[in-house]
C-alpha cells in the first residue's frame, strides 16, 4: 500500500467503460480547481477507437477513445489512475489487465457485487506489486483542489458548497460514498475543509482498508486531523484500533461507527452495503466505537455528536498553532450545460428541428397523435399509416385503399425501365442494397415516374379554368411542353394499360366525385385523335384521381390541395411504390449470382458523324 499522497494536481486517469456524466463531472472539477490539463487522459471502450467530445470549462475538447487497456496505457504513459466502471462480471478481468500495466498505480473499482474470490486475487496482486485498490462498491475518492474520481462528492453545486475546489487540513476515510458527501459538508462548516477523502467501498472485502488509508493520511504533512466513518459488520475497524494502540498514528483521529441502532432489532439486520451486517458482538457498532475510544480516538456518543467533536478538535489545533486555516478563494464559474440550464428555467433556446407528424417521447410512439397500439388494434394498413404521416389525418378507408392500390400497381414495371435497369447494373457490380436502391431512385423524374405531380398540377389548372381539351393541349404545345400524364412507349388505343383501368374502375365505384379524372379522359380522347400512343398513362391517372380524392373527401382546403401538389406528395407515392420493386431486383440479381454487367458492343452506335 502506498505510504503517502495518492493524487496531485497533475494526476491523470484512464476511464474504463465510458459514462458521460462522471467523466464530465471530473472535467468540471478540474476547471473549478484551476487545473491546466484535464484529469481524464483517455477513455477505454473495448473494440472502439476515436474520441469523445466533452467540455473543459467553456472549451470543447476531444478526449481520445482506445479499444484496449494496453493501447491506452501506451498512448498515455503519465496516466497512473485507472477508473473502472465495468460491471461486476467483468471488473476482475479489466482490473487485473490494468494492474499488469507498469504505468498504472491506483485502480478504483466502482461496481458492487464483484465476486469475493476475484476481489481477494486483486488484493493479493496489489499488495505484492505495491499498488492501490479503492473499492469495489465505491464512489471513489477526492483530493480537494486537485483530482477526483468519477462521481465523488456529487454535483458541482455540492462541491462548491463543501469548498472542495481548494485543499483544507482534514483527511477523511469512510466505507460509504453517500455518507462521505455528508461529512464533506460537515467539514466545510466546522473546519477549513477537506484535504483528501476516500470511500473504500461497502463490499465485504474492500481492496484497501480504513487503517491502510489512515496510516497513509498520517504521512501527508498538509493533513492535521483525520476523520473516520466506519459501519457495523466486519472487523476492519479493529486494524485501525491496533494501529492506534501501537502509536502508528500521530495525528488526532475522530471516529464514529454507524449502525448502533441495530441493537434495537431482535434479528440480524442487513444495512445498505454487503458488509454492513453484524456477525457477532465484536462486529457491532457499539463494540467498535468502544474499542476505538479506548485506543485513543475521539469518539462521540452519537452521530449527531460527530460534528461538534470535529469542531472542537479543529479549533484546538488552530489555537495550538498546528493549523493555519486555509484562506478562502473565489472559484471560477463553471459554465452550465445548456440542457440543465433549460430544464431549470435559466435560459431558453430555439429548437433545431420541428416535427408535427410523430412523437416518440411518451410511453409509445404516435403517428399524428395516434398511438402505435391503436394502429395495431384497429388493423391499420399501409395506406392508413401514410395518411397519418403524410397528410396528418385519418382519411376514409376508400382513400387509404386507393393509396395502397397505387403502391401495389406501381411497385414494379419490369427490368427494362430505367430505374430497374440502373438497380440491376449496380447490384451486379457488387454494391450494397442502399446503393442499388438509390441508383434506381435517382432516375425518377420528369421522364420516368416523376410526372404525377405535374399531371395533377396541369389537369387541375386546365379544368378549374374550364379549358376545352383542344385549348389545353394546344396551349401546352405552344409552350413547348408535353402534356404530363399523356403518352406511353408501349401502350396505345388498342393496348390499354391495365393499371389505369383498375384505378379508374375503383374510383368510379368509391369516390364521391371523379371530375378531374373525367377531364383527363376527355383530354385523352383528343390526344388519341393525334396519335394512338397518346393514352392516359398511370402517372396521369394517379395524378387526376388524387385530385378527386383530395377534393371530394372534404378533409382538405383548397390551399392545402395546392400545397400538397406543389410539395411533391404524389410523386412520393411512386417513389415509395417503386422502391419495393427496386429492392426486389437487387435481391433477384444476388440470388442469381449475376456477374458484372457490360453492355454489348453491337447495341452501341459508334459514330463519327455526330
Amino acid at each position: 500500500m502506498s505510504t503517502g499522497q495518492l493524487f496531485s494536481r497533475s494526476t491523470q486517469a484512464l476511464f474504463y467503460n465510458y459514462k458521460q456524466s462522471p467523466v464530465q463531472r471530473m472535467l468540471d472539477f478540474d476547471f473549478l480547481c484551476g487545473r491546466d490539463t484535464p484529469s481524464v487522459a483517455g477513455i477505454v471502450n473495448p473494440g472502439s477507437e476515436g474520441f469523445q467530445k466533452l467540455f473543459f470549462g467553456q472549451e470543447e475538447i476531444a478526449v481520445p477513445v482506445h479499444g484496449s487497456i494496453q493501447g491506452a496505457c501506451k498512448a498515455h504513459p503519465t496516466a497512473d489512475v485507472f477508473i473502472n466502471f465495468a460491471s461486476f462480471r467483468s471488473a476482475y478481468a479489466s482490473s487485473m489487465e490494468a494492474f499488469k500495466q507498469p504505468t498504472i498505480r491506483v485502480i478504483a473499482i466502482i461496481a458492487e457485487g464483484v465476486p469475493e474470490g476475484d476481489t481477494k486475487k486483486l488484493i493479493a496482486y496489489a499488495r505484492i506489486n505495491n499498488k492501490v485498490i479503492i473499492g469495489p462498491a465505491t464512489v471513489g475518492g477526492i483530493q480537494a483542489g486537485a483530482f477526483k474520481i468519477g462521481d465523488t462528492a456529487g454535483t458541482l453545486e455540492n462541491i462548491i458548497h463543501c469548498k472542495l475546489y481548494r485543499p483544507g487540513s482534514v483527511g477523511f476515510v469512510s466505507k460509504s460514498g453517500g455518507m462521505s458527501n455528508e461529512l464533506y459538508n460537515v467539514l466545510a462548516r466546522v473546519t477549513d475543509g477537506l484535504y483528501e477523502g476516500i470511500a473504500i467501498g461497502g463490499d465485504v472485502y474492500p481492496g484497501s482498508t480504513l487503517s491502510d488509508h489512515v496510516l497513509r493520511l498520517n504521512n501527508i504533512p498538509q493533513i492535521k486531523l483525520i476523520v473516520v466513518l466506519g459501519e457495523l459488520g466486519g472487523r476492519d475497524e479493529y486494524s485501525l484500533v491496533e494501529a492506534l494502540k501501537q502509536g502508528k498514528v500521530s495525528k488526532p483521529v475522530i471516529a464514529w461507527v454507524s449502525g448502533t441502532c441495530a441493537k434495537l432489532f431482535k434479528s440480524e439486520v442487513q444495512f445498505g452495503h454487503a458488509g454492513a451486517k453484524s456477525g457477532g458482538d465484536l462486529e457491532s457498532a457499539q463494540a467498535k466505537n468502544k474499542a476505538l475510544e479506548e485506543a485513543g480516538a475521539i469518539v462521540p456518543t452519537s452521530f449527531e455528536g460527530l460534528e461538534p467533536a470535529i469542531k472542537i478538535a479543529f479549533q484546538k489545533l488552530v489555537e495550538d498553532g498546528v493549523i493555519l486555516p486555509t484562506q478562502e478563494i473565489v472559484p471560477p464559474s463553471v459554465p452550465e450545460d445548456l440542457s440543465s440550464a433549460i430544464k431549470s428555467g435559466k435560459v431558453r433556446a430555439p429548437t433545431h428541428i420541428v416535427s408535427t407528424i410523430c412523437d416518440d417521447r411518451g410511453e409509445e410512439p404516435t403517428y399524428a397523435g395516434v398511438a402505435m397500439s391503436t394502429i395495431i388494434e384497429k388493423d391499420f394498413g399501409v395506406g392508413d399509416v401514410i395518411s397519418l404521416l403524410w397528410f396528418k389525418r385519418s382519411l376514409p378507408r376508400y382513400c387509404t385503399k386507393f393509396i395502397e392500390m397505387c403502391i401495389l400497381l406501381c411497385a414494379d414495371h419490369g427490368p427494362c425501365v430505367s430505374g430497374a435497369h440502373n438497380t440491376i447494373v449496380t447490384s451486379r457490380a457488387g454494391k450494397d442494397l442502399v446503393s442499388c436502391l438509390v441508383s434506381g431512385l435517382l432516375t425518377i423524374g420528369p421522364r420516368f415516374g416523376g410526372a404525377i405531380d405535374d399531371a395533377a398540377r396541369y389537369f387541375k389548372d386546365a379544368n378549374d379554368r374550364k379549358l376545352s381539351p383542344y385549348e389545353f393541349v394546344e396551349s401546352m404545345k405552344g409552350k413547348g411542353i408535353r402534356v404530363p400524364g399523356i403518352g406511353h412507349r408501349i401502350k396505345s388505343r388498342d393496348n390499354r394499360d391495365k393499371r389505369v383501368e383498375l384505378l379508374q374502375q375503383y374510383a368510379r365505384s368509391h369516390f364521391p366525385s371523379v371530375k378531374y379524372m373525367e377531364y383527363a379522359v376527355i383530354v385523352e380522347t383528343y390526344t388519341l385523335s393525334k396519335a394512338s400512343n397518346l393514352v392516359l398513362n398511370v402517372d396521369g391517372c394517379i395524378g387526376s384521381l388524387f385530385l378527386d380524392l383530395l377534393a371530394s373527401c372534404a378533409m382538405f382546403s383548397q390551399q392545402e390541395i395546392d400545397e400538397i401538389i406543389e410539395i411533391g406528395y404524389l410523386n412520393g407515392l411512386f417513389v415509395l411504390a417503386r422502391s419495393i420493386g427496386l429492392i426486389g431486383h437487387t435481391f433477384d440479381q444476388r440470388r442469381l449470382k449475376q456477374p458484372l454487367y457490360r453492355h454489348p458492343w453491337e447495341d452501341v452506335l459508334y459514330s463519327k458523324y455526330v
